[in-house]
């Protein structure tokens, strides 16, 4: 996680911190564009890692209202076997939006919200046909999968506030 900080502050990022062990860099940008910051962040992990990685940058308020959101009722996340958030760099097309509903099992249920799906697995996650590699696969776009516990715990530990409206 050391280097993952050091590569993040080397774009001139301030108070660069990883959360968790999974990725997750948290940090402060004077200027730009996000869309800007987030290709300049892949073009430096990738001349360090040598493979492609998407970058999904997130403001302190889009974080809050993911962690609030509440796409499923509870009686359904009390009986599920995992709750995950995929992030993307931009809200899918008609196209894409219709087969990530082709997605959709008797254990898997998607929901698609502004840039984020949702994704409630009902069983085990091994037990699942969905994953990262085939949400990419199918809609032929790059996301990552966080579960929600993460969100929510990023958010609470950064003060962001979740139970805000």
């Amino acid at each position: 996680m050391e280097e993952l900080r050091g590569l993040f502050a080397g774009l001139g990022l301030k108070g660069v911190e990883t959360f968790i062990a999974s990725g997750n860099v948290i940090f402060t940008a004077s200027s730009g564009g996000i869309q800007v910051l987030e290709r300049k962040a892949e073009d430096r992990l990738r001349a360090a890692l040598g493979y492609e990685v998407g970058v999904f940058i997130r403001t302190e308020a889009e974080v809050a209202a993911i962690a609030r959101y509440k796409p499923f009722k509870a009686s359904q996340l009390l009986t599920a076997g995992a709750f995950s958030v995929g992030f993307l760099a931009a809200p899918l097309g008609t196209a894409a939006r219709k087969a990530l509903m082709g997605l959709k099992t008797e254990i898997d249920d998607l929901h698609l919200h502004g840039r984020e799906v949702y994704w409630l697995c009902k069983k085990k996650q091994s037990e699942s046909t969905f994953s990262n590699a085939v949400f990419e696969r199918a809609l032929k776009v790059r996301a990552t999968f966080r579960g929600l516990s993460t969100v929510s715990r990023l958010a609470a530990k950064y003060a962001f506030s979740p139970a805000a409206t």
